[in-house]
């Protein structure tokens, strides 16, 4: 029931991206950033391998700096370590006792901590809308856009994807800013993401259309 250990496996590009079926952009003024439990205790799992970990982190960090720079806000979630079995509840049974009681494994990596006006949100389950003020954050600030990054994209990404659809806001799975345990698993989550419940873009897309938003 623990980590697997991650083979290194390319990162999905332009050209591997499957075809949306919704045609939503991202929108500054509508959007919240979300970093989905980058966290060192999961990143581990890639051992020292450059892909797609320095991919998702350097990626991670480059839409975490132009959505401060944009006013968009910047949310992570983060799952608290040494959970309780009635805490941890049907994830024992799936992945065991989860993050150690140690705060190094709990802490989210260096190269794309949180800042100064980030949240962080402590997270219980698979979605991070779930026991979490994620949905409220949304509605404080009027939005209703989730741009999410982080792993793992067949799990948790996926399934607060999903969460945001059901709650009639619109996700965005950023294919080249989050990763999995493997090639396989990635490409089929983005590919059931964007047939089912989110659009499935990049960073330099977001980068782009977001700056052309801006400027109109």
């Amino acid at each position: 029931m623990a980590l697997p250990a991650i083979a290194p496996y390319p990162m999905p590009d332009a050209g591997t991206l499957p075809d949306n079926r919704a045609d939503w952009s991202v929108d500054p003024d509508r959007a919240v950033l979300l970093v989905h439990d980058l966290q060192n205790h999961f990143l581990s799992a890639f051992g020292n391998h450059t892909s797609p970990l320095g991919e998702l982190l350097a990626n991670t960090g480059r839409l975490t700096k132009h959505a401060r720079s944009l006013g968009v806000p910047v949310v992570y979630s983060a799952q608290p370590g040494g959970q309780s079995p009635r805490e941890r509840g049907l994830q024992q049974d799936f992945w065991g006792p989860g993050l150690p009681d140690e705060p190094r494994a709990a802490a989210i990596a260096d190269a794309v901590a949180p800042e100064e006006g980030d949240t962080v949100l402590t997270k219980w389950k698979y979605s991070a809308f779930v026991r979490s003020d994620l949905a409220a954050l949304l509605e404080r600030h009027g939005r209703d856009q989730l741009v999410i990054t982080g792993v793992y994209a067949h799990i948790g990404v996926i399934a607060t994807a999903c969460d945001a659809w059901m709650r009639d806001i619109q996700a965005f799975v950023v294919a080249d800013a989050v990763a999995d345990f493997g090639e396989r698993e990635h490409l089929s989550a983005l590919r059931w993401a964007s047939g089912r419940c989110a659009v499935v873009t990049s960073t330099d897309s977001i980068i782009t259309d977001s700056i052309t938003t801006e400027g109109e």
